[in-house]
């Protein structure tokens, strides 16, 4: 095993990385019927066709993944790390941005959600600390189900920073709180923006919602505590989507 690569299981995981062009990908363990699921969700292209493939059964797989408790379900990979994007790059000459940032969310199961709800919902881009990133972990590549392809992860080192100098450049920060003043669903929506969540115990960090232009609220059943911060974030997404394509929709009327 390469110092610079790492170990993941999953179906959806295992065949969106060998999906992605951009990825490395230096060994994948298969089982005989993973193998045929593989062509058969593939069949003009064979996905397997550049990788070193080994075939174990699903005993012999059971290694990769006891420790976390996961089903590997007759696939594991070894990869690298994709190429970090850097956000003042991303950001030139672009409009229209929604981007998120967790504040002090460290749960690898919870990012991973959130990261294939992002993903489904065309979010520009996840900013979250560098160092609360869990980025060889199998619990976050198994829970985003392969959408760790499709998204943009810009780990910083100091989130509070990096808020200032988006708001800086015209971002809009919005802080997301069980006691904030506005629904979300009653914000008019345009420009660049940040969805900013904290974590689910402790919420965002007091000197980190100072950066917060709006703290706003999902409304939900008030005998109910709070949501599931992927199952909020995922609410929030769909709102978000639905109304640009309501846009888009009158713009090419």
């Amino acid at each position: 095993m390469n110092k610079s690569s790492f170990f993941i299981v999953g179906q959806h995981a295992v065949i969106e990385v060998l999906k992605n062009p951009k990825r490395k990908v230096l060994r994948v363990f298969l089982t005989e019927e993973s193998k045929k699921n593989i062509h058969r969700k593939s069949p003009k292209k064979n996905l397997l066709e550049d990788v070193k493939v080994y075939f174990k059964t699903k005993k012999e797989l059971d290694k990769y993944s006891t420790k976390e408790n996961l089903l590997h379900q007759g696939y594991v990979a070894e990869i690298e790390h994709l190429e970090k994007p850097i956000l003042k790059d991303f950001i030139k000459d672009q409009n229209n941005i929604t981007f998120v940032c967790l504040d002090g969310v460290t749960d690898p199961r919870n990012i991973g959600s959130l990261i294939r709800s992002a993903a489904s919902f065309d979010i520009d881009g996840i900013i979250i600390k560098e160092r609360h990133f869990p980025d060889e972990s199998k619990l976050m590549y198994k829970a985003a189900s392969g959408a760790m392809e499709y998204i943009n992860i810009f780990e910083v080192s100091n989130i509070n920073s990096t808020l200032k100098n988006l708001k800086d450049k015209n971002f809009w920060v919005y802080g997301f709180d069980g006691k904030g003043d506005k629904i979300f669903t009653e914000i008019k929506w345009k420009g660049n923006n940040i969805l900013l969540f904290g974590s689910e115990g402790s919420g965002m960090h007091e000197h980190t919602t100072k950066y917060a232009d709006f703290l706003v609220k999902i409304d939900i059943n008030k005998k109910i505590e709070s949501l599931n911060i992927s199952n909020s974030a995922a609410i929030v997404f769909h709102h978000l989507s639905y109304l640009k394509k309501i846009v888009d929709l009158i713009q090419n009327s």
